[in-house]
């Protein structure tokens, strides 16, 4: 049985900086993409639009698909969207790691945060890069630069939304089990 596929790999032309696409998303995070609508009427920020509505990003797909996802150790690439799903489910795999099963929600949101907000990663084709055979290096430095606030900015929405369906039950203050199973699958054998 193959790994699951990106659905935004049917964009006719993304924008792309090396083979790195820079899709929409639906955030209120300033960066070099342009945002998606809100759903209306709004959701709860533990949930993600219809896959068929134009507020549905690849951000909600990545969360969707990361627990499916991180029991394969192979995945074919069949487009750029792709790329951004498989770096979406690392840096997911990343933020679970830093989640201890005793902290609150401020201890969690705080150590998420942090690393969310680090602007010291790795771009395709720096030498800490995981993938650089899957990934070509941005062109110039103005691109190198442009894909480090992209990368950020998705790095940035995905902490807030995966914080938001781990802590989702409000009555305790506890993360739950079922994405703390996750801390120690590595998707491809590989993380960040």
């Amino acid at each position: 049985m193959p790994a699951y596929n990106s659905v935004f790999n049917a964009d006719p032309s993304p924008r792309l900086i090396g083979n790195f696409p820079l899709l929409p998303l639906r955030t209120k995070i300033r960066g070099p993409t342009y945002p998606l609508p809100f759903p209306d009427p709004p959701l709860p920020v533990n949930e993600s639009p219809d896959p068929d509505s134009e507020s549905y990003d690849i951000l909600d797909e990545t969360l969707a698909l990361f627990r499916a996802n991180t029991f394969f150790r192979n995945f074919e690439i069949q487009g750029p969207a792709d790329r951004l799903l498989v770096y979406g489910i690392w840096v997911i795999s990343d933020y679970l790691g830093r989640i201890k099963p005793h902290y609150g929600v401020r201890e969690a949101t705080k150590e998420v945060n942090n690393a969310a907000l680090d602007v010291n990663f790795a771009l395709p084709g720096d030498p800490g890069w995981p993938l650089n055979q899957m990934y070509e290096p941005p062109r110039d430095r103005q691109d190198a630069e442009v894909l480090r606030q992209y990368m950020s900015q998705v790095r940035q929405e995905l902490a807030q939304r995966l914080l938001a369906r781990v802590y989702d039950d409000e009555t305790e203050d506890k993360p739950s089990k079922w994405w703390l199973s996750f801390t120690k699958r590595k998707f491809m054998g590989k993380g960040l």
